[in-house]
């Protein structure tokens, strides 16, 4: 009988097929048969790794007006991205079923309800059952990333029941965000996902840290990216490695527990699928002393309003094709 109290997740520490969607969804696919092989609850792939993290707008001046090189980088960058009801996440779906795999996925997204020509940088979970239950994009792109993803809404601030757990996630800088952690925590969050695009620097501090403000456990997990991760029929290539680093994202893939402590400290420069168990219980344990948003909150004196309209600048009234 399954223990209902235990949750396995396996963390997908990986590069992707850089600005390549075909041979990225080839690779986040085997690593979902690894894990399904290896009787996880749960697999997290990191921000935006389908198809990729736009490392090039800080190599190759981004913010530069009307530069034909921006342009075409960005062309190849929606070309390579993903529009979910064409059903491009299909193959990924029928995957988690045949596995009875839970599974959260940094995409970018092409929206098709936004005219499906701008990006949002997207945090998909699809449960075991293969059906996809939120997508939730990035409510503020940071710094640079403000150049090619546009800013999300509250649509995708949802949790979900895996076992006995509740499970929300967040993108890189939104876990900064305390009304946006809160929102979650109010839901009734007690597994936070948080997906990076890589590096130990972003996940070293704030994992503890939300782990030990929230009393849940807290997932963090990264890609990575090197030199050699950039494909050789890149756009500019050239132009994007004269001021690349050799690597661009180390990983820092961690777990924290309730009471804030590492159960996996943050793994770097390895690609590789991070295996851990945890127990729900724990949860329960650590909320004695100190509940967010119920034992130790004030509702009376502060409240949080969530707004999850999903937003688009058309809405149709009736249907012309079949109009007379």
């Amino acid at each position: 009988m399954t223990n209902e109290n235990m949750l396995k997740i396996g963390m997908a520490q990986i590069s992707p097929v850089w600005l390549d969607k075909e041979k990225t969804i080839d690779k986040i696919k085997s690593y979902i048969f690894d894990a399904g092989a290896k009787k996880c609850d749960l697999i997290v792939f990191g921000e935006g790794l389908l198809p990729g993290y736009p490392f090039w707008l800080s190599l190759t001046n981004g913010s530069e007006f009307n530069s034909k090189v921006q342009k075409e980088l960005h062309a190849h960058y929606i070309r390579n991205s993903i529009q979910i009801e064409a059903g491009e996440l299909n193959e990924i779906c029928t995957l988690a079923k045949k596995n009875s795999i839970a599974i959260y996925l940094g995409i970018i997204e092409r929206a098709k309800n936004r005219g499906g020509h701008s990006l949002y940088c997207s945090l998909v979970y699809i449960n075991s059952n293969g059906e996809i239950k939120s997508v939730h994009r990035k409510l503020q792109p940071t710094y640079e990333e403000r150049l090619t993803w546009a800013i999300g809404d509250g649509n995708g601030l949802q949790v979900h029941n895996l076992k006995n757990f509740c499970v929300g996630g967040l993108n890189c800088w939104e876990n900064w965000m305390p009304l946006s952690r809160t929102a979650l925590y109010g839901l009734g969050e007690n597994l936070h996902i948080a997906v990076w695009p890589g590096s130990d620097y972003n996940t070293n501090d704030i994992t503890k840290f939300i782990a030990k403000e929230s009393r849940s456990f807290v997932v963090s997990v990264s890609s990575l990216m090197s030199v050699k991760d950039f494909p050789t029929d890149t756009p500019h290539l050239k132009k994007i490695l004269k001021k690349a680093p050799k690597v661009l994202a180390n990983g820092g893939s961690c777990i924290a527990g309730p009471d804030g402590e590492w159960i996996v400290a943050p793994i770097i420069e390895k690609e590789d699928l991070i295996i851990s168990t945890i127990d729900f219980n724990r949860v329960l344990e650590e909320r004695q002393n100190f509940d967010p948003v119920g034992h130790y909150s004030r509702p009376d004196v502060t409240k949080l309003t969530i707004n999850r309209e999903r937003q688009s600048v058309i809405k149709v009234i009736g249907d012309s094709e079949n109009d007379l």
